[in-house]
């Protein structure tokens, strides 16, 4: 009994010394690592659920009661803080299910302040939400943003069943995805 414990705390110190060493390597190549875990600073009496990750994997987006309503907030990883988005979380309203396009740039989340929900998107860049389900009926669940930001899948209850529906936002939308990755994810398969 006395060597498995022993063992398995000298198996917990090489695992820990191989992360550290990993750690040291990659700062000393100059390769920005983001923080593996963010639980310390988020660390709150208030609940944080609900959680999105930009694919850039930069941004990270979730629910919380934070500031005495329930809504959307935006943790920028690499600054280590809470990002403001002015009019996205509104008095009286409820802000879930967020999804983010890959920079974060535009961040889809499922919003009521009536009786009914709808899908809306929030752009980052010009700091206006847009309500994308206006003309819709029905019921909205589980929005999900492509990576660029132009396609919106979401699940919709206007046939009296659950159905997923795929928004496009049209070839017109600002592109989320750089230039650079752009041309390698048309090309793979």
């Amino acid at each position: 009994m006395c060597y498995r414990s022993h063992g398995r705390v000298r198996r917990w110190l090489n695992v820990t010394v191989c992360i550290s060493l990993l750690e040291v390597l990659t700062v000393a190549c100059g390769q920005e690592e983001l923080p593996t875990t963010v639980s310390a600073e988020f660390d709150s009496r208030h609940s944080d659920e609900q959680p999105a990750l930009s694919g850039d994997g930069h941004f990270l987006a979730f629910v919380s009661n934070r500031n005495g309503n329930r809504g959307i907030l935006l943790y920028d990883r690499k600054q280590r803080q809470i990002v403001t988005l002015p009019r996205l979380n509104r008095q009286n309203a409820i802000a879930e299910a967020p999804s983010l396009s890959y920079t974060g740039r535009y961040i889809v989340y499922i919003t009521s302040d009536s009786v009914r929900p709808e899908i809306e998107l929030y752009d980052r860049a010009l700091q206006q939400p847009e309500v994308l389900t206006a003309h819709y009926r029905g019921w909205f669940r589980n929005p999900s943003i492509s990576p660029d930001g132009r396609y919106v899948a979401f699940e919709t209850g206007a046939r009296g069943q659950w159905d997923i529906e795929v928004m496009d936002r049209g070839p017109n939308v600002e592109s989320d995805v750089p230039d650079n990755l752009r041309s390698r994810l048309l090309s793979s398969p």
